[in-house]
């Protein structure tokens, strides 16, 4: 099949560029600048993105928002730099830095989606209704009571009339509405949780500690980090599309250093599953509909009947 071909042809280009040159995807040549990416390399995989791409995604925009990343990934290997684009592109998320990032990872270039990110893609499964996610400060007024019914066990008041500059997040918390009016549970990552998990589980953090350059994203943007912490956690209470399970998988594959490409979710089966998911919602929904009264024939005036002994009497 067509998208099939397409998965196997990106993957053995960015095979052959990786034996080419013999690149390691856990580490580049230190100081060798590699000029991956430049605006004529996009064009050349225009069509592969756009193969790659949702049919809501526009293709121009996808590689307008590129090409500005492109210059920051110029000592990243070809072939990282390859399958990093192409699985933002079947994802549909655009690299602009809203929904999602790419970025140099020790040579590597990473794809990354932001909360923003997992919220679209929680959206566009059409299993979720809204989401709602949010850091609490000091001076803001909270109440968490789990074992309360639904509206009354969580309550986040903000103090908007206090600058949040300064202030260190208590914790960050997300939460779900579903089609049919059911809601998650409350995903609430602390501070001390945070910061845990990037220390012991981000690379790109300790390598940037390592080397003093303190750029990575846990740095320059932790209250995001933060908050797609407490949104990753909610992915596990929502039911799941595959695009959301891939997505996971996804990030995973960038943490343990190996091609991601491989486990990003190829657009034929987010077709499919999309289709399966809105065939099941309409059965659901016929169910609902009240069965159609049978059409009842109308009879016209019945006659009187001639009475048989008025006409005896008659004779």
């Amino acid at each position: 099949m067509a998208l099939t071909t397409l998965k196997e042809r990106v993957q053995a280009r960015a095979a052959a560029v990786a034996d080419a040159e013999d690149i390691r995807h856990d580490r580049a040549d230190e100081g060798e600048e590699i000029p991956a990416g430049h605006g004529h390399d996009v064009e050349r995989f225009r069509a592969d993105i756009e193969a790659a791409l949702p049919k809501h995604v526009s293709v121009d925009l996808f590689l307008a928002s590129l090409r500005p990343v492109l210059p920051k990934l110029r000592k990243c290997t070809p072939a990282s730099v390859l399958q990093a684009v192409i699985t933002a592109a079947r994802f549909g998320l655009v690299p602009d830095g809203q929904q999602a990032v790419i970025t140099a990872d020790d040579g590597i270039a990473t794809f990354l989606a932001t909360y923003e990110g997992y919220v679209e893609l929680m959206y566009r499964s059409g299993l979720v209704k809204s989401v709602v996610a949010n850091l609490v400060y000091e001076g803001d007024e909270y109440e968490f009571v789990p074992t309360a019914r639904v509206g009354e066990d969580f309550v986040h008041k903000p103090n908007v009339l206090t600058s949040k500059k300064d202030l260190k997040p208590l914790f960050a918390y997300a939460f779900a509405w579903l089609e049919g009016g059911a809601r998650s549970n409350v995903a609430i990552v602390t501070l001390e949780e945070a910061e845990e998990i990037r220390d012991e589980h981000s690379r790109a953090y300790q390598r940037a500690e390592a080397n003093g350059q303190k750029n990575s994203l846990w740095h320059t943007r932790f209250d995001r980090m933060h908050l797609k912490t407490a949104i990753r956690r909610l992915a596990k209470l929502v039911p799941k599309s595959a695009e959301l399970r891939a997505l996971i998988a996804v990030e995973q594959a960038a943490e343990d250093g190996t091609p991601q490409i491989l486990t990003a979710i190829d657009p034929e089966t987010a077709a499919l599953e999309g289709e399966a998911r809105r065939a099941a919602r309409a059965a659901e929904a016929s169910q609902d509909v009240p069965a159609s009264r049978l059409p009842v024939k109308k009879r016209g005036r019945a006659k009187p009947r001639a009475r048989r002994r008025d006409r005896n009497k008659r004779r």
